[in-house]
């Protein structure tokens, strides 16, 4: 296999580690200078050139790419991609996971415990989204920063909205964040590698510093973690795209919450707080998936009119409980189902004698048509309907 690690930073441990596991395998491998690629585009050829010359035929890429440069090093990544070369960190998924918003936005859809947040840009929203998220002391946090960095912790309201305004003023965008008061300074990094969590570590912030981070003198040490933990770190993870991932998690009274997931996670820490080959997992694994390029599904489909993707419930009381998939009119409509999820669990490739169960959620593949009844509705959200505050009614006497 020939691989480039894409870095700025070539003498950095992880780097380095990368580097070293790979050729300790027997793989050929380049360190490439992400900001030295120029990206060409042209009829039906994608190509790259690093320091003006064509690249070599890589079969896969370990992207590096830093906060500082996360527009210019994802649109390298996507080049990649789109030229079928294989990456276990996509484009998108550095995008998800960069944007605080975004990727709780996307987790906020899932069952995924993450702490209770909120964005606001109206002064006069601040104190209503703090009570929403169980009132001070709240985390603030700046929707891109790493390491610590833009993240504070408000004792009471009013330094809250202080804070908030200040950083507005700056053109700053905030996230108001519920405080896990039961993890304060401590919390679980999951290091994910495909559909496992290959090892995690528990940091510690010192004395009263209630972030955990390395990098803020936090202290480290390796945990075995339960399933719930291992199925939300992997979950997340995926979720943004992700094949290799830092998860950090809160350790809640309820069960691990997410705070963020890392798409280009150091290797010092958890190796040394382990002792474990982390580095050697990820090159393991990408030499199984060398010859599986990501796909995305929309661009494949682009061209298949009236065809799509839809996820099919099977309801309490349907035709469909207690019966085989073989014996459905999804067989009928020549509807291909790819993958049943049920509770925790994902059956992939169901057989046609699978027996389908109420609240199965089917993923499948057909004509959108033939799939319309079988969809369930949109939810609507129920609740209490509440007049507008005066200064935002319109106007009466006038043209709208």
């Amino acid at each position: 296999m020939k691989l480039a690690i894409l870095s700025r930073a070539p003498q950095s441990y992880s780097t380095e580690r990368l580097r070293l596991a790979a050729l300790d395998r027997g793989h050929e491998c380049d360190v490439l200078d992400t900001l030295r690629f120029a990206i060409d585009l042209s009829h039906g050829e994608p190509d790259l050139q690093w320091q003006g010359v064509p690249i070599a035929d890589y079969d896969a890429i370990i992207p590096r790419v830093g906060a500082s440069i996360t527009y210019f090093g994802s649109a390298v990544v996507r080049q990649f991609q789109q030229m079928d070369i294989y990456t276990p960190v996509t484009a998108n998924g550095i995008m998800n996971s960069r944007d605080k918003l975004r990727a709780m936005q996307i987790l906020s859809r899932h069952d995924i415990g993450i702490p209770a947040t909120t964005f606001v840009r109206d002064r006069s929203d601040v104190l209503p989204a703090i009570e929403r998220v169980g009132g001070a002391p709240v985390v603030i946090k700046l929707l891109e920063g790493t390491q610590g960095i833009g993240v504070i912790l408000a004792p009471d309201t009013g330094v809250a909205e202080a804070i908030i305004e200040t950083l507005q003023v700056t053109r700053q965008n905030v996230l108001i964040q519920q405080f896990i008061a039961e993890s304060r300074g401590r919390d679980i990094r999951a290091f994910v590698v495909g559909d496992r969590v290959v090892a995690a570590m528990r940091r510690s912030a010192q004395g009263d510093e209630f972030r955990s981070n390395v990098h803020r003198g936090g202290s480290v040490a390796g945990v075995d973690l339960d399933r719930t933990y291992e199925r939300t770190a992997v979950e997340a993870a995926q979720l943004m795209g992700l094949r290799v991932a830092g998860v950090d998690m809160l350790e809640g009274n309820e069960g691990p919450l997410v705070m963020e997931v890392n798409s280009s996670p150091g290797l010092e820490g958890i190796e040394r707080a382990t002792e474990l080959d982390v580095a050697g997992a990820i090159l393991d694994y990408i030499a199984a998936r060398v010859d599986f390029p990501q796909l995305d599904i929309r661009q494949r489909l682009a061209h298949s009119a009236g065809y799509g993707v839809a996820e099919v419930l099977v309801r309490d009381d349907g035709s469909f409980v207690g019966k085989e998939l073989a014996d459905t009119e999804i067989t009928e409509r020549d509807i291909t189902v790819l993958t049943i999820r049920r509770d925790d669990d994902v059956i992939a490739n169901p057989k046609k004698s699978t027996i389908l169960e109420a609240n199965d959620r089917l993923l499948c593949f057909g004509q959108l048509d033939l799939m319309r009844d079988m969809v369930p509705k949109r939810k609507r959200r129920r609740q209490k309907v509440q007049p507008l505050p005066e200064h935002v009614l319109p106007e009466t006497d006038g043209p709208t």
